[in-house]
Formats: structure tokens, sequence, C-alpha cells
């Protein structure tokens, strides 16, 4: 069959999580969205089969070409050694946080090592992209910038100028002549991402799309769209800390488990190293309630500061309060060391914070946050002691993931003694004991 047959049908669709039916409704069945279903027309296409390439799986008469280092290491890490040619990524975050302003620094990178980067804005003007490119210092000539908001154009711009890489920043600004609605509806988001994805897999040129973040963290637009694209990618971190996490959500060229680290400075977002000595570097040893902690980042160690503070109060509920860990799991070791270790904080305040504005959500937590407790509760520094483990309700310590790695990371910057599973204890009240917490 030569050439294409197209037609229209017009059908609804949910703008919240992108179901589609024939008929109007005025709610969703699949989300239970309250909203009623929006009239969008649906293009279709009848492909032919003469242009299809049928290749062998095994290669072994044509060349493969392997993944380009951005040259930026934590975004190496993340994506598994570099950008895969013909990838589509999704770069999600909350506005502010530093997408574009990574992006453009990584968009320098490629142009001066690859080739040049087209950077598709429809968010700013391509003199405000200068303005951020002046600041943070970029040097290559070769990132092209380019203020459109239509998708085919885009595509157009991209196949004439034959980039190594396309940025389009962001996903939710841009729209297609294809898809009803304005930018940033569920059909204008899934039709503009899946026009760019094809591009990218016939031409092989990776592209990156910027999504923003929702109230609830998702990415706005279709569920849909992180099943779409190759990688997807978190930028995280408070907007009043300097340090940035770039977190692998989804990545089908290497591990789903990778996080690099930055930190936001006046010149853009600077590459952390060790980010252990960063966030233990103010630490006041000779304070009480500071208890350190190996956390594990997808396969990366870095130690993180957990500090607790008590307080009386005259409140007949007293207060609890947790930043950057899981408010019901911190309740529950309060529990523990109230039944199994005697301390008295039914009448007092708890205050317990991860340091750096870094969440953690791995049990293995809980052993140090019951030791900055209970050297909050006593007035005892625990100094360099570093801790693991797992609290059972019983008052038992159990055994996590990876114990020798976070050992290593310790050793690696000099703190310790360590109490842990591995090290012999295995009792909540006899762990405090050994750590010198009594009162002075």
């Amino acid at each position: 069959m030569k050439g294409n047959a197209r037609s229209e049908k017009s059908t609804y669709l949910c703008q919240q999580c992108g179901y589609r039916s024939s008929k109007w409704m005025g709610f969703c069945p699949q989300c239970r969205s309250p909203e009623a279903l929006a009239q969008t027309t649906t293009v279709s296409h009848t492909a032919s089969i003469d242009d299809i390439s049928v290749v062998p799986a095994t290669a072994r008469h044509t060349t493969v070409r392997d993944r380009n280092p951005t040259g930026l290491v934590e975004i190496d890490r993340v994506l598994g050694g570099g950008i895969v040619p013909g990838a589509a990524i999704l770069v999600g975050g909350e506005p502010g946080i530093g997408k574009s302003t990574l992006l453009l620094q990584v968009a320098d990178r490629i142009a001066s090592t690859v080739g040049p980067v087209l950077v598709a804005t429809a968010e700013e003007s391509a003199h405000q992209v200068q303005m951020r490119a002046r600041r943070i210092g970029i040097t290559s000539d070769e990132v092209l910038i380019a203020p459109v908001h239509d998708v085919d154009a885009i595509v157009s711009l991209a196949e004439q100028r034959q980039p190594a890489a396309v940025v389009v920043d962001s996903i939710q600004t841009v729209s297609t002549v294809e898809a009803s609605g304005s930018a940033g509806g569920v059909a204008q988001v899934r039709d503009s991402a899946a026009r760019l994805i094809s591009f990218a897999k016939t031409s092989g040129t990776p592209v990156i799309l910027v999504g923003h973040v929702t109230k609830d963290g998702s990415i706005a637009g279709p569920r849909t769209l992180e099943h779409m694209v190759d990688v997807v990618l978190y930028l995280e971190g408070e907007s009043d800390v300097g340090l940035r996490f770039l977190r692998s959500i989804k990545n089908r060229y290497g591990s789903a488990n990778e996080v690099g680290v930055f930190e936001m400075t006046a010149e853009g977002l600077a590459e952390v190293s060790d980010p252990s000595g960063l966030l233990v570097a103010q630490r006041v040893e000779t304070s009480p309630g500071s208890a350190l902690f190996p956390a594990i980042e997808g396969k990366r160690p870095m130690v993180v500061e957990i500090q607790a503070l008590v307080v009386d109060t005259g409140a007949s509920v007293p207060r609890r309060s947790v930043n950057g860990l899981p408010p019901a799991r911190v309740h529950q070791v309060l529990g523990v060391l109230s039944r199994h270790a005697g301390l008295p904080l039914a009448t007092k305040e708890v205050y317990v914070s991860v340091m750096g504005g870094i969440k953690i959500t791995e049990p293995a937590v809980d052993l140090p946050v019951a030791l900055a407790v209970a050297s909050a509760v006593n007035g005892v520094p625990l100094r360099r002691i570093a801790a693991w483990g797992e609290l059972g309700l019983t008052g038992d310590i159990r055994p996590v993931s990876r114990p020798a790695v976070r050992k290593r990371e310790i050793e690696r910057i000099s703190a310790g003694p360590i109490i842990s599973p591995e090290a012999g204890h295995r009792d909540l009240a006899k762990a405090i004991a050994e750590a010198g917490l009594t009162r002075r």
C-alpha cells in the first residue's frame, strides 16, 4: 500500500488520567475525577510498510552507536554512562528547582564535545535564555536557542539543523495542530510528546523533555507520558537549601536507582563529588541530639546528620515535628524508646530532622533517630558515633541492606565507632547504654 491514509474522529478525554471514551460523561469512570470528559479530535494515520526498515538483533552488518557521555559526572552516573542515541528523556521537577539551568549546562557540554544542541524554549524568550547562559558561563556557540511553541516546527528545525541533541523546555508549553485543546492539556501533552519521541527514534537524535511537577509530586499531564519515554529523571531539593538531587525513576538503558548530587550556586549547578563531606561539614560534634547515618541513595552511600530536639511542654498533647522522614516511622521509634528504653517522652515535645533538605525513607534510619532522641533527652553528645539498623516493636535491632557499603563510607570520612546489628548491637536499651547516653 502506497502513501498514508488520514482520518479524524471525535472522542472524549479525561483531563486528569487520559481515559478516552466514545461518548460524553460528566465524570471519569477510571480515576473518578468529578470533571466532565472533554471533547477532542483524534487524527489517525494508516502507515505504509514500504519505508519500514527491518534489521537483525545481532547487528552483525550494522554499526550500533553506544551512549555519549555528557561530560558531567553526576549526570552520567544517573544515566548509566551517558545519553543513548535516539533516547527520549523526561526531566521533572518543581518550578524554579533548576531544571532549565542544569539542562543548559548539559547542552553546553554536549555541544563542546559531540555537536550542536537545539534548545527549543516555549517558556522564555531567546534573550532570557541568553541571560541565564551568560550568568552560568556557557561558552559553546553550538548551543542553539529557538523560541518556538509548535512541535512540528521544532521537529522541522531539528531535521534541518541535525543537532546532536534536542532540549524542549517544557513539554507542557508546546502544542501540535493535530491535537485539540490548549497547551498543557492531556491531549496536547501526549500527542506533542509522541511526535517528539517519534522523531528521536527515527533520527537517532536524543530528545530531552522538561516537565513541571504538580502539587502531588507527579509530572503534569497524563501518567502515560512517563511510560512513553525511555528515561525519567526527577530534580529534587528544598528551595531554601542549595543541594539538588537528580534521581533516576526509570531507565531503560541502566539502573533506575541512581542519584546525582549538585549544589546550586550563582554560576549554576555545581557537581558534588563528596556529598558525605558536604552534608556533615557544619556538624557540631559537641552538641547533644545529633547522630550520623550512612544512607543509601540508589547505589550510592552518603552520610547525613540526624538531629533531634526534646523540650518540656505544658500542652496536654505534646507536639511531634518531623522533617525529611516518614512521620509514622518516627512516632513508632518514639513509642519504642518510651517502652523499652524508659525515656520520659510522654510530656515532652520532640522535633526530628534530616539536615540538608534530604528525604529518607529506608528503615535503617530507625536506630540513628533513636540515638539522636536519647542524646537530646540526656544532654550527652554522640560526637563521631554513626549508626544504622531497623527497630522492632519489641526493642530489638534488626539488620538492614548493604552494611559493608555503609561501614566503608563511615570509615572513609574517619567517623566512628559504629553501632549496628553487624557490630553486635541487637537490643536498643543496651545500644543506648553502650553509646554512653546516660544523663550527666
